[in-house]
């Protein structure tokens, strides 16, 4: 029922935060902002912070909002690498369009990621681990907005 929207996310994943897509102007003050546009859908992630973060993906159509995702995580210790989380959500699924895959792992780095529920309502919860010690977790959860379409 859904596919629209998922493929599309799973596309703007992949071309902003993910992708190393460019940052667009703040929208408040310090934010980190990325957006990405197709025909009516809109997509944007806005987060704070850096080692400690907090964010949120939001999903538009003709400028209604459609659906939204809130996380907070934490670089817990090192070597932490950006780019191996970058790499590990672009291989987000499309049964889960969340954040990465269940699992992935290059060299000492593993990804593991956890989800309950579906589309329309989940929380979930991923992990880093460099040798087999956790170096990062990010909560996440999210729903479909309802009085959008």
């Amino acid at each position: 029922m859904y596919d629209t929207w998922i493929d599309f996310l799973i596309r703007a994943k992949q071309k902003t935060y993910a992708g190393k897509g460019a940052e667009e102007a703040p929208s408040r003050p310090h934010s980190h902002d990325l957006k990405y546009e197709e025909g009516p859908l809109c997509y944007l992630d806005t987060y704070l912070g850096g080692d400690r973060f907090a964010g949120e993906e939001a999903l538009w159509e003709r400028g209604l909002p459609v659906w939204s995702m809130n996380y907070a995580g934490q670089v817990t210790g090192g070597p932490f690498s950006g780019d191996f989380l970058k790499e590990a959500l672009l291989r987000v699924p499309k049964e889960k369009p969340f954040r990465g895959p269940a699992f992935y792992q290059n060299g000492d780095y593993a990804y593991t990621c956890r989800v309950e529920g579906d589309f329309a309502w989940f929380q979930g919860y991923e992990t880093i681990t460099y040798q087999g010690t956790v170096i990062y977790d990010c909560h996440f959860h999210g729903t479909l907005i309802h009085g959008g379409l």
